[in-house]
């Protein structure tokens, strides 16, 4: 009975998780676009946002890179690197220590606000909050996997995780036995990890999908009032080119 759940939540679970995650998402954009946006609620008690969210969104966004690279980047990769398995360890743990702090404040910040400001809490709806207390239980779990892993520095235990991985990506049958044998904390971050990717395309997580890389290469526009007419001069902020005016009659 164990081996079967075992297999049940690390074999099966998996793939129903993908295909709802990539599915899901399609759907929703191609359905509901006017609920394709994060819902943000930053008129109100701006500055415990600004802290929160960017303490979060920097600590998550590195802690994704870490897995992302981390569990599916072929072992002969970083065997031909020279990176060693105790290597990797270590530096997981550093470097997903200081980001996993860094976010735990951030997302600390974000519960708290959504909770006990009765404002905002009036104004969100169960997804909101659902999902944000998600991620603050896998956060936590996460966390608790530095105590366990400091346990075994040999990095055997990352390997099982990186095959397990990339098995299941590759369609490979039976990866799930290589967990059945892990601390239970690495089984419990893994069954939530999955979870989120099964409920995202009902959150307000989709906006992940519409990051605004391209405001990066965008080039700047101020718009200002012309002197000599009734009209908006829209000037390059670059500051070469002419300003063009574009006429607008107001009432006198």
């Amino acid at each position: 009975m164990r081996d079967l759940i075992n297999y049940i939540v690390f074999g099966w679970y998996p793939y129903l998780c993908l295909t709802v995650f990539l599915l899901g998402s399609w759907v929703r954009f191609d359905r509901e676009q006017y609920t394709w946006r994060s819902g943000s609620s930053q008129l109100l008690r701006r500055r415990q946002l600004t802290w929160g969210s960017n303490l979060f969104h920097v600590g998550i966004l590195v802690i994704f890179m870490g897995h992302f690279v981390g569990l599916l980047t072929p072992i002969v990769v970083f065997d031909t690197l020279g990176i060693s398995h105790t290597f990797k360890q270590w530096l997981a743990i550093i470097a997903g220590g200081v980001a996993g702090v860094m976010c735990f404040v951030g997302i600390t910040l974000l519960v708290h606000r959504r909770l006990f400001d009765v404002r905002i809490r009036t104004n969100s709806s169960f997804g909101d909050i659902a999902i944000l207390l998600l991620l603050y239980a896998q956060l936590c779990l996460g966390l608790g996997t530095i105590y366990v892993s400091l346990q075994h520095l040999d990095g055997h235990e990352m390997v099982k995780f990186m095959t397990w991985a990339q098995g299941i990506l590759t369609l490979q049958p039976g990866v799930a036995a290589l967990i059945a044998d892990v601390h239970p904390i690495f089984k419990a971050h893994l069954f939530l990890g999955m979870t989120i990717f099964l409920v995202f395309p009902f959150t307000r997580l989709v906006h992940v999908w519409s990051a605004p890389v391209w405001y990066l290469g965008r080039r700047g526009y101020q718009i200002v009032r012309s002197q000599g007419r009734h009209g908006v001069a829209v000037a390059s902020s670059q500051g070469r080119r002419p300003a063009r005016t574009v006429s607008a009659e107001y009432p006198r």
